[in-house]
């Protein structure tokens, strides 16, 4: 019974952050850099990160909303997300999030990081991962097809070698500024930002 209220809680919290369109079938794959933020914001702030990594769930529940409060909604910075995955299971999740669309992307990022204890510590994490995407609509089919998609996987993993390569990522959450890289807390972004921002 209490998963099944969790369910339709998350359910609706998906309609009413996207509308309708939340919860029906993806028609495109998110690719590319997906961006938090204005396009024109004087700042970039660059986050790797690995979906069943237990910072990076802290991260994107306790300090990210304090960041869009503070610069992000008021467009003086961007958040670019990419994923960094550690394990199989963390390719999936950020396969499922591509999966899911541009529009949705974010809302499943932080469903999955939200409820990353649920499925990422399941005896049956892909079945777990699963009923996520079922709540988030996405049908078993599609679910399927994803997690099979050499495309997609190929997206995610290009990204992260990306990482290892240009900046030399090796942990997550890493989070850089320019070619800088800012340890995972408020205070040292919000001095960094502070730096970055034109005087």
């Amino acid at each position: 019974m209490a998963r099944n209220v969790v369910g339709y809680v998350v359910a609706i919290w998906l309609a009413l952050t996207f509308g309708p369109a939340a919860l029906a079938q993806a028609k495109q794959v998110a690719t590319g850099d997906m961006v938090l933020g204005k396009a024109e914001a004087p700042v970039t702030v660059i986050e790797y990160a690995s979906m069943t990594c237990p910072h990076c769930a802290t991260f994107h529940t306790d300090i990210l909303p304090k960041l869009k409060t503070a610069y992000i909604d008021s467009g003086k910075v961007k958040l670019i997300f990419r994923e960094f995955p550690l394990d199989r299971i963390a390719l999936q999740a950020a396969m499922l999030a591509r999966c899911a669309g541009p529009a949705r992307y974010f809302g499943f990022i932080d469903v999955l990081f939200r409820r990353q204890d649920t499925w990422s510590r399941s005896g049956d994490p892909t079945g777990a991962l699963q009923k996520q995407a079922l709540i988030g609509g996405m049908q078993e089919a599609e679910f399927k097809a994803c997690m099979s998609d050499i495309k997609v996987q190929d997206l995610v993993i290009g990204m992260a070698l990306e990482g290892e390569q240009k900046y030399k990522v090796s942990s997550t959450p890493t989070l850089l500024i320019g070619d800088k890289k800012i340890a995972p807390t408020f205070e040292d972004l919000d001095a960094a930002i502070k730096a970055a921002l034109p005087k």
